[in-house]
């Protein structure tokens, strides 16, 4: 029996952003085309659309079901274990865990304040009833981490500095939301679009600083992909991405120098390779 690949970053060519982008791409907007051509046999199989339709959550997952089946394709078992071991990674700048912990619930709850929405935080009763919804939000959008971060995110900054590469995933992970919009029964479709776009503008850049100065941790980028669809806070579009996008620009600003040097981003994939 032949050895298997030695983990280094060789394993994974540049080629494999294309072939990620197709297979995400592809499912998630594949399922919303089926949905737009045959909305009422789709849902008398599956039901309304909505985060609990089994469609809609294949849909979300299709960013880490890509990330998942390159790495397995490309590595094996043991790159899979390499890979998923980045959820572990905890150490990070104290100021991460800050803003995951207490940042994104003052941007929310101040978004919500300056709409007026505030009275409808934590919208359960009883309080039980947000158990199982805390649980589906962890399951839910997080997941796309394994893909956007985990894979996307390093093939891009082996070819650019980590602002571009940061934007450049921020643009394509805004257009994969577009088909939310248009079908109504997702969260996204009462929203507008282009303040939204602001804010996972701003959201890629703060979770391209954190991968970075955390040495390439998914827990972290996983944890505030949940605190921004956190169940229990209300309703703040847009203005809590407006919010978002003063943070994120405030923190550009400072960390200008990172950001620009093509050096400072983690290349590797897998937990333990070269940098190749």
């Amino acid at each position: 029996m032949q050895d298997p690949k030695p983990l280094t970053s060789e394993i994974f060519p540049s080629r494999s952003l294309g072939l990620f982008l197709a297979l995400t791409f592809g499912l998630t907007w594949g399922i919303a085309g089926l949905f737009m051509l045959f909305p009422e046999r789709l849902v008398n199989i599956f039901g309304e659309i909505s985060v609990r339709n089994p469609l809609f959550i294949l849909a979300v997952y299709s960013p880490g079901f890509a990330a998942l089946f390159l790495v397995l394709k490309t590595s094996g078992l043991k790159g899979l274990g390499a890979f998923l071991r980045r959820l572990g990674q905890w150490r990070a700048p104290w100021y991460w865990w800050l803003i995951v912990v207490a940042g994104m619930p003052l941007i929310m709850f101040g978004g919500a304040f300056i709409k007026g929405s505030l009275s409808n935080a934590f919208a359960f009763s009883p309080w039980y009833q947000a158990l199982p919804a805390l649980l589906l939000a962890l399951l839910l959008g997080p997941i796309e981490e394994l893909g956007w971060r985990g894979l996307a995110l390093p093939l891009l900054q082996r070819r650019f500095p980590p602002l571009v590469a940061g934007l450049l995933l921020g643009l394509i992970w805004a257009l994969w939301h577009l088909p939310a919009f248009l079908i109504g029964g997702t969260p996204q479709s009462a929203w507008a679009f282009g303040p939204y776009v602001g804010g996972v503008l701003a959201i890629a850049m703060l979770m391209t600083l954190m991968f970075n100065e955390s040495g390439g941790s998914l827990l972290l980028p996983v944890l505030l992909h949940f605190q921004a669809n956190n169940p229990l806070w209300p309703d703040a579009q847009p203005w809590d991405s407006l919010l978002l996008v003063v943070l994120a620009l405030v923190l550009v600003v400072i960390k200008r120098r990172s950001l620009t040097t093509k050096t400072t981003g983690v290349l590797t994939i897998l937990r333990g390779e070269a940098a190749g």
